[in-house]
């Protein structure tokens, strides 16, 4: 794949994208850090370590395939049933990784949003990751969402909640007002969801956004995930015939 001066920075616009066979939007289920730390006879922290370093070769090769939007399942609200140690580790790593990409992230353009309820985080993290979403908002590069103590069931219910409260009638309530209230609100659904590690479970990811997109799963795990697997993915998703329901429908209709 070509560089791009090792900026995140996609090469076509969505308009122009969508003449293309390449996803604008790909949603990434990073399995198999612990299973990568097993493996080699490591502490599962290794392996989450592993996975978080992994991730800006992935944006960059993803950004010069012509992709403009990632989504990572960083962490999900599920995962604080995990060992306390393992969290705390999980918590701790992200914090460093947010510190110290911001900056990096401006550098290149990209746009960070994180998809979740940062009210659960513990504050000092939750501090971190206000200040690198404000200070990157303005960025026009890739745009990637951190879903991060993320639910998809949690995200529709926080959704139904705030739209009853807003005092909609129940005759006024459609598809794209309830989409206003997702964390998603403002961008795009996933055109490709990737799952790592050899799963096929969607994982209470994406729930609603995820309806039409194209799913690939592929037993390579997270922290060795590269250029080949990337290619791949996209060469699979090039291939398929996307539809809608019952018919086909214009991918370029709004």
């Amino acid at each position: 794949m070509e560089s791009r001066d090792s900026e995140y920075i996609a090469p076509t616009t969505y308009e122009d994208s969508v003449e293309t066979d390449v996803p604008r939007h790909v949603a990434v289920i990073m399995d198999g850090n612990r299973r990568w730390a097993q493996m080699r006879g490591l502490p599962t922290a290794e392996g989450h370590r592993s996975g978080f370093t992994n991730i800006e070769p992935v944006l960059q090769l993803f950004a010069n395939s012509g992709v403009v939007e990632v989504t990572l399942f960083a962490f999900s609200t599920e995962n604080w049933s995990r060992p306390a140690e393992e969290v705390e580790s999980l918590m701790s790593l992200m914090s460093e990784e947010i510190a110290a990409g911001t900056e990096r992230f401006n550098q290149k353009r990209v746009r960070l949003r994180h998809l979740g309820d940062a009210s659960k985080l513990p504050p000092h993290l939750r501090r971190k990751v206000r200040h690198a979403v404000k200070s990157t908002a303005g960025n026009s590069g890739l745009t990637l969402n951190v879903a991060f103590n993320y639910g998809g069931r949690q995200e529709i219910v926080a959704a139904v909640r705030k739209v009853v409260e807003s005092g909609t009638h129940p005759d006024e309530i459609d598809e794209d007002l309830v989409g206003q209230y997702l964390y998603t609100s403002g961008g795009t659904d996933p055109d490709l969801i990737i799952r790592t590690g050899g799963e096929f479970r969607i994982s209470n990811f994406l729930l609603w956004q995820c309806a039409y997109a194209e799913f690939y799963s592929t037993a390579t795990l997270w922290p060795d995930f590269g250029a080949e697997d990337v290619a791949r993915a996209i060469s699979e998703y090039a291939s398929r015939e996307r539809r809608y329901g019952t018919r086909n429908r214009d991918v370029t209709a709004a």
